[in-house]
């Protein structure tokens, strides 16, 4: 017989904890986040903040832990306490409607914005008044898998941790630095002070992706801002720009969303850095 589950009530102090971390308030007090899935608990597991573990906590249901038993094992090599727990203390916790049985409570692993500007960064994705997470999330992974060395949320935009945000992030978060709260102008003036070209993504933009690329101007370091989902940019932040591309429209489409307009400008940055044949191949998912 498989052991009983260690928390068997939702009122269990360290639940109401986790279950806490839901809410943008507590989870900037503790500095805590939930991470949720063995995709996201698996990455938590190999990473480290400042070289402390960034994961805290796991709580697991006895057939999730059967499951991922590798993950469960990376997870208490990492230090972090692992609570068997039963279906409905991981429903209370999770914030998803078909919890996958796994959840973790992680350190804040936000980086400085001035160590972003340190490392020289040659491909950056600025979120600049994105306020959906789903959206934020998929653009970080899509930096992620174009190569970016950094993300900038400004703080006008959606909160990194929260658990949407997180998710579609897909483990991403824990890949790459990330900056939170900087302001946009801030953020434009450190990057192209440390000679990175800055383009703001906008499908009113003067310039032409296609015409960029035939040009051979989008070779050296780079940084997109990428704006919000409904409106796009505020003038005056395209007015901070080096330039304002649009991604070029072929067919009938009205227009792209955030996340495939930053992809496409990612990867066609990505492409003019590298050499052919110096990239992964791509795995759908």
């Amino acid at each position: 017989m498989p052991p009983a589950p260690e928390l068997i009530s939702p009122r269990s102090a360290r639940v109401s904890a986790a279950r806490r971390l839901a809410k943008r308030n507590f989870r900037g007090k503790e500095r805590l986040f939930l991470a949720e899935g063995p995709q996201a608990v698996r990455e938590a597991a190999g990473h480290r903040v400042d070289g402390t573990p960034a994961l805290v906590e796991v709580f697991v249901t006895v057939e999730a832990a059967e499951r991922y038993a590798d993950i469960v094992g990376e997870a208490r090599t990492a230090g972090a306490r692992v609570h068997l727990a039963s279906e409905d203390v991981i429903a209370d916790i999770s914030t998803t409607v078909t919890p996958q049985g796994l959840v973790g409570v992680c350190r804040f692993l936000d980086t400085p914005f001035e160590d972003v500007l340190k490392a020289r960064p040659k491909l950056v994705a600025v979120l600049a008044h994105v306020r959906d997470p789903g959206n934020a999330g998929t653009v970080l992974r899509c930096a992620d898998a174009a190569g970016a060395e950094a993300v900038v949320l400004t703080d006008a935009s959606v909160d990194l941790y929260n658990p949407k945000a997180v998710r579609a992030s897909v483990g991403s978060l824990f890949h790459l630095p990330v900056a939170v709260g900087v302001p946009v102008e801030e953020a434009v003036a450190g990057l192209k002070g440390v000679g990175v070209r800055v383009l703001a993504a906008d499908g009113a933009g003067d310039d032409d992706l296609d015409d960029e690329l035939d040009k051979g101007t989008m070779g050296g370091p780079t940084a997109w801002v990428f704006g919000n989902e409904a409106w796009g940019l505020p003038e005056e932040t395209r007015a901070l720009a080096d330039a304002v591309v649009r991604v070029p429209i072929h067919g009938m489409a009205e227009s792209l969303n955030l996340a495939t307009a930053a992809a496409v400008c990612l990867y066609a940055s990505a492409r003019a850095q590298r050499a052919s044949g110096g990239c992964r191949s791509v795995t759908l998912g």
